[in-house]
C-alpha cells in the first residue's frame, strides 16, 4: 500500500431481479444471472458480488464496480461502459439504490491509513456495509481545529478494531449525500460493537444523515452457480 490515497472511482448497485426472472427454470436462471454478472465484470477495473437478501427485502445483489480516476474523462468512460454491459440485462432487473464516490486523501490524517481498503483487491472480506453520509452545515461552519479534534477521537476509536477496514468516498455535488462510507468486516458483532462506539463521540451529532444502510455478504466466484438455484 502506497503513502497516498490513490484516485479511484467506485460505484455500487443494489439489483433486484424481477418476477420474471424467478419464473425461469433453474438452468436459465443460472445462464441468465451469471451472463449478467460477466456483463459486470468486463464493464471495470474490478467487480466483486454479494448478496444481500434476505438482509434486506429490497435487493438481491450488490454489485461493486472499481475503477481508477485518471483524468477527467475517466467517468464519462466508465458510466458507458456499465451502460452498455446493463442494457441487454435491463428486462431481468431494476436497481433499488446506486451509491457512488472518488477517493482522495483525508484532510484529517497526514498518511494513507493501514485500515484503508484496496478496492483492486480480489481478496474480499466477508461482509461489506455500505451506506451514504451528510454531515451538517454547523460542521463544516466550525473552525478546523475544532474538527480536527473530534476527528482525531473518531479516528482513535476506529484504531482499536484494527480487523475493520474502511473505505470513504467523497460524492459532493455528485449525489444527494456528501460521502459513501465503505466497512468490511469478518465479524458482524466486532462491527456492531464499532459502530455502537462511534455513537458516543463528540463529531457524532454533526451527522444529519447516515442511512439507507446495506449490509451484504461476498459471494465467491465458485459459489456464484448455486446462487441462482
Amino acid at each position: 500500500m502506497g503513502d497516498t490515497t490513490p484516485a479511484t472511482l467506485n460505484h455500487f448497485s443494489l439489483i433486484r431481479f424481477k418476477g420474471g426472472f424467478w419464473d425461469l427454470d433453474a438452468p436459465d436462471r443460472n445462464r441468465t444471472g451469471n451472463e449478467l454478472v460477466e456483463a459486470l465484470r468486463s464493464n471495470a477495473t474490478a467487480t466483486h458480488v454479494y448478496q444481500v437478501f434476505p438482509t434486506e427485502p429490497h435487493a438481491d445483489l450488490l454489485i461493486w464496480s472499481a475503477g481508477e480516476a485518471v483524468d477527467k474523462d475517466s467517468g464519462t468512460r466508465f458510466f458507458r461502459s456499465l451502460q452498455r454491459s446493463l442494457n441487454p440485462h435491463r428486462k431481468w432487473v431494476e436497481f433499488p439504490d446506486i451509491l457512488w464516490g472518488l477517493t482522495k486523501p483525508s484532510q484529517y490524517t497526514k498518511v494513507r491509513s493501514t485500515q484503508e481498503i484496496d478496492p483492486f483487491d480480489a481478496r474480499r472480506s466477508p461482509y461489506l456495509i455500505v451506506y451514504p453520509f451528510v454531515k451538517t452545515v454547523d460542521w463544516y461552519l466550525l473552525p478546523r481545529e475544532d474538527r480536527q479534534t473530534m476527528m482525531n477521537e473518531h479516528i482513535q476509536v476506529g484504531k482499536q478494531y484494527k480487523d475493520i477496514t474502511q473505505l470513504l468516498l467523497y460524492s459532493f455535488g455528485l449525489q444527494d449525500q456528501e460521502f459513501v462510507v465503505v466497512y468490511e468486516t469478518d465479524d458482524l458483532v466486532r462491527f456492531s460493537n464499532l459502530v455502537h462506539e462511534l455513537r458516543a463521540t463528540k463529531g457524532r451529532k454533526y451527522t444529519e444523515r447516515d442511512s439507507p444502510l446495506h449490509a451484504a455478504c461476498f459471494i465467491e466466484e465458485s459459489e456464484l452457480k448455486d446462487f441462482w438455484s
